[in-house]
C-alpha cells in the first residue's frame, strides 16, 4: 500500500483519541463491521503505542495508523508497534526524511499551496490538509485543484457528518478524517454496537 492507495481505503478515517490500551482491539473490531478498515490512532496518549500494537496483532483486517507524528522519534517507534501508515500535522524536512525513512505510506499535514508545493518537490502527492475546517474548508481545497491538479487530500479537523460530503464531493479529495466516529464516553461505556453504526453511517457517505 502505497499513500494513493490509503486515500482509497474508506471514505472516512477514523480519527482517534485511546487512553486506554484495552479499548483498541474492541474499537478496531466495531470500526471493521461498520466499513471502516482504517483508523489513526492519534499519539496524544501514553496508551496509544499499545493500542497499535494490540490493533495490529489482534486485529490483522484493520489498517491501523499512527497520527499526530511530530517527531523522527515518533515515526520509528509507530512503525516499531506495527502502525500501516503515518499521519502529521505538519511537515518538517527532518520529520518526512523520518517518516519516509520508515518505508510506511504517509500523509503529511499541509495548509497551504506553498507546503503543498514543498511536498511536490519530493515527488509527494498524497497529503492531509489540516485543520481542514479552520484552514478554508471545501472552497480553499476547491481553489488548491486550479493550481495543483495533481494533489489528493484527506481534509482533516474540524469534519462532521454534515460537512463530510461537501469534501468528499471534490475531486482532489480522496477521503476524510472524523473524530466523530469513536466517542470517548462510547468507548467507556463499552458502547460499540453504537459506533458500529457510526462507521456504518460514515462508510455510506461516498
Amino acid at each position: 500500500m502505497n499513500a494513493e492507495d490509503l486515500l482509497n481505503v474508506c471514505p472516512v478515517i477514523p480519527v482517534v483519541v485511546l487512553r486506554d490500551a484495552d479499548h483498541a482491539v474492541p474499537l478496531a473490531r466495531a470500526l471493521v463491521a461498520g466499513g471502516l478498515p482504517a483508523v489513526e490512532v492519534t499519539l496524544r496518549t501514553p496508551a496509544a503505542l499499545e493500542a497499535i500494537k494490540r490493533i495490529a496483532a489482534e486485529v490483522p483486517e484493520a489498517v491501523v495508523g499512527a497520527g499526530t507524528v511530530v517527531t523522527a522519534a515518533q515515526a520509528a517507534q509507530a512503525a516499531g508497534a506495527g502502525a500501516r501508515f503515518l499521519v502529521s500535522p505538519g511537515c518538517t524536512d527532518t520529520l518526512r526524511r523520518a517518516m519516509t525513512d520508515t518505508g510506511l505510506p504517509f500523509l503529511a499535514g499541509v495548509s497551504s499551496a506553498s507546503e503543498a508545493m514543498a511536498l511536490l518537490e519530493h515527488g509527494i502527492t498524497a497529503m492531509k490538509f489540516f485543520p481542514a475546517q479552520a484552514a478554508g474548508g471545501p472552497a480553499y481545497l476547491k481553489a488548491l485543484a486550479g493550481p495543483l491538479p495533481q494533489v489528493r487530500f484527506c481534509p482533516t479537523g474540524g469534519i462532521t457528518p454534515q460537512t463530510a460530503p461537501d469534501y468528499l464531493a471534490l475531486p482532489n479529495v480522496g477521503c476524510v478524517g472524523g473524530s466523530w466516529l469513536a466517542p470517548e464516553e462510547a468507548m467507556r461505556a463499552g458502547a460499540w454496537d453504537r459506533i458500529r453504526q457510526l462507521a456504518r453511517q460514515a462508510a455510506a457517505l461516498r
